[in-house]
């Protein structure tokens, strides 16, 4: 067998009166019309830390300080088509500027939904990361045989 290898990604957790804010996929072709956290791909050159704070920039045009980043979750998510991917999870403490939608071409909406019960079309990487940090879960496998 050869080595692993993967797909990073980084999610956000932005956390306020016990909402969590949530991105509506469009336009991207893929998962559109779900919803799901701000979130991205980790690139070349990158810690994860800092593709977080990419990703919470250009998604929803807010600025995370390092200091404001705690490390939640880590999800091996294996999609429906059978691909793997490792999603980690981070939860700004605070940050600078009100989320908004600023990526329009790829997002049709962001909105608040409580963290207990998100809508029915949240993708379910999203899902399984927002249910293992309401818990305080560091790790969880989804899509594997046997989980």
């Amino acid at each position: 067998m050869g080595r692993y290898r993967t797909i990073v990604d980084v999610m956000m957790i932005l956390a306020r009166d016990g909402h969590i804010l949530l991105a509506q996929r469009r336009g991207t072709g893929y998962a559109d019309g779900w919803w799901n956290l701000p979130s991205g791909h980790l690139e070349e050159g990158e810690t994860i830390d800092q593709a977080a704070i990419r990703e919470a920039r250009e998604e929803v045009g807010i600025d995370v300080r390092p200091d404001d980043l705690r490390f939640v979750h880590v999800c091996h998510y294996r999609n429906p088509e059978g691909e793997g991917r490792v999603g980690v999870f981070f939860e700004a403490g605070s940050w600078d500027g009100e989320p908004r939608n600023a990526e329009p071409h790829k997002c049709a909406r962001i909105t608040w939904f409580p963290a207990d019960r998100l809508p029915a079309s949240t993708f379910p990487y999203t899902v399984a990361g927002v249910q293992a940090y309401i818990k305080g879960a560091s790790y969880a496998a989804v899509g594997w045989p046997d989980q």
